[in-house]
């Protein structure tokens, strides 16, 4: 019974080791499309076993991250779509940078998401549709890029069904209109993004 013990045991702890690892393999992917003049990446070291200790990288009790924040920090670059993989992040932190191109749809992926600041970068493209799959999303800022199409039928359909609270679109290049809402102590901040429209 003891050598089953120890098998499981280190089965366990393989399994862990993978999960971890393929997390710092998404970050550290991430890190690479990005441009650090400042330095804040220094620590993302992907030889370490997971990514819990590097700064701006928060993990729960499992080693499992939990949430990124690198609000502020001038980088430049954009979003991988192996962002998806951390598929226990709740909060991803990226506003007030430089970070161009697409929301990768692979964002999707983060059912746990709870907080997806992206505002004041350089995104553009389309709101992702498959940002509906976020049922636990409360807050969500995008406002301030250069995003352009309309808010998908999916995402409103989150503010109606009472989970997500904040939804900022403003100073994009979205085109229809969305109105303000205020019920049962929800604030939803949806902006006409197309003067034209």
């Amino acid at each position: 019974m003891s050598k089953i013990a120890v098998f499981l045991a280190l089965a366990l702890t393989t399994l862990t080791y993978v999960e971890c690892n393929s997390e710092g393999d998404a970050l550290n992917a991430w890190k690479h499309s990005l441009s650090d003049p400042n330095g804040v990446l220094q620590s993302w070291d992907p030889t370490l076993v997971n990514p819990c200790t590097w700064f701006h990288v928060t993990c729960n009790s499992e080693n499992s991250v939990v949430r990124v924040d690198l609000g502020n920090a001038n980088l430049s670059g954009t979003l991988v779509p192996q962002l998806g993989l951390l598929a226990n992040l709740q909060y991803l932190e990226v506003f007030s940078n430089k970070i161009s191109g697409e929301i990768p749809s692979a964002l999707g992926n983060l059912t746990r998401l709870v907080s997806l600041d992206l505002y004041d970068n350089k995104l553009s493209g389309p709101i992702p549709a498959s940002l509906a799959y976020l049922r636990s999303l409360r807050f969500l800022r995008l406002n301030k890029n250069k995003l352009s199409g309309s808010i998908p039928d999916g995402v409103l359909q989150l503010i109606q069904s009472g989970s997500l609270q904040i939804l900022d679109v403003s100073y994009n290049n979205l085109a229809g209109r969305t109105r303000p809402t205020k019920a049962k102590g929800r604030v939803i901040a949806t902006v006409v993004q197309d003067p034209k429209a």
